[in-house]
């Protein structure tokens, strides 16, 4: 059988300026070495912050502009070798200070502010900025990914409990001879989910997709547990165009109705109830899972660790832009999601 082409996508070093993150560093990280480098200069704190604040509109244009001019640019500079990547986050920021540069020092209003500063000057300026920050971010991403957090990444996708592929395979034996449809349906449901876990960690998925491996998902413990599973799906604050273009993480809920069922619904005797509430509000998408909890259950680390490996996830893919919280009352246990809504 033919091998599939190796991916030829270029790899991504240039820093995602549309995020939050990004844009808050960027700020902090310019304004810090500015604000150090005029009091070195002056010498006298007085002096210096005369000297910051009065430059202080050209130091915020040109870092906002910047990361502006990155962000409209990113989708089509992902195309692109990585060293012209890195080079965009030269030529980009010394771009626009060369051009801010000119344009404030031909107003009357700031004129004055400026009359020492070359556009020639300040682009350099920027540029080496750009390359610095550009290189930081580049480490800060691989600092994240490789190892450690992408061993334990894996791990979490191609874990599969022994018990429950154990348990899957003797219901669909006992389904051959009384109900060989279902039996069929439920191979097939299995054969998908493995054929998912085998995907590399960083791939994404749209939600339409991750909502159907899930259902698919619980459709397997189903026949396992029976009345006992039960799940309410809330779909309502989201729209099918939004579900089918939102693009999420591979395997990002999977796990955690994984974890529902392993701690809500196996432990009860009665019919247990999983609630799953996904919504979307402007640019985010918010996704609620709420299980039974039951006192007399034996306490796990397993679900804390799934938890922790997820909002490393989040972290890596979305900085502070998306946040995992879990609630524990005395009677349910609730996850919630919020992340940005990025089409496909």
């Amino acid at each position: 059988m033919a091998k599939p082409p190796p991916d030829s996508s270029p790899e991504i070093v240039i820093p995602d300026c549309c995020n939050i993150g990004t844009v808050f560093r960027t700020l902090i990280a310019v304004n810090a070495a500015f604000l150090a480098g005029i009091l070195l200069r002056t010498g006298g704190w007085r002096t210096g912050l005369r000297s910051f604040v009065e430059s202080s509109t050209l130091i915020e244009l040109a870092c906002l502009l910047s990361l502006i001019a990155l962000c409209a640019l990113r989708p089509y500079l992902l195309r692109l070798a990585p060293w012209m990547q890195r080079l965009a986050c030269v030529l980009v920021p010394a771009c626009v200070t060369w051009l801010l540069i000119r344009t404030l020092s031909a107003n009357l209003l700031f004129a004055e502010s400026f009359a020492n500063l070359q556009p020639g000057e300040g682009a350099l300026v920027a540029a080496l900025f750009g390359a610095a920050l550009q290189h930081y971010m580049e480490l800060r991403t691989k600092a994240f990914s490789p190892v450690l957090a992408e061993a334990r990444f894996q791990a979490l996708q191609a874990r599969i409990r022994p018990h429950f592929l154990f348990n899957s395979l003797n219901a669909v034996l006992s389904l051959i001879r009384s109900e060989p449809k279902r039996a069929e349906n439920m191979l097939e449901d299995l054969a998908e989910l493995f054929r998912v876990l085998m995907r590399d960690a960083r791939d994404m998925t749209t939600l339409e997709k991750e909502l159907r491996l899930c259902r698919q998902y619980l459709s397997i413990e189903s026949v396992r547990l029976g009345e006992r599973l039960q799940v309410q799906w809330n779909t309502s604050g989201i729209d099918e165009e939004a579900m089918r273009r939102a693009k999420i993480p591979s395997l990002l809920l999977q796990p955690l109705l994984e974890n529902a069922v392993h701690y809500g619904v196996e432990p009860a005797s009665a019919p247990a109830l999983i609630q799953v509430t996904i919504a979307r509000q402007l640019d985010r998408i918010e996704i609620e899972i709420i299980n039974p909890r039951h006192a007399h259950a034996a306490p796990s680390d397993g679900n804390h660790m799934a938890l922790t490996n997820i909002r490393q996830r989040l972290t890596l893919l979305y900085d502070v832009e998306a946040q995992l919280t879990a609630v524990a009352a005395p009677s349910a246990f609730a996850v919630r999601l919020h992340f940005p809504y990025v089409k496909r």
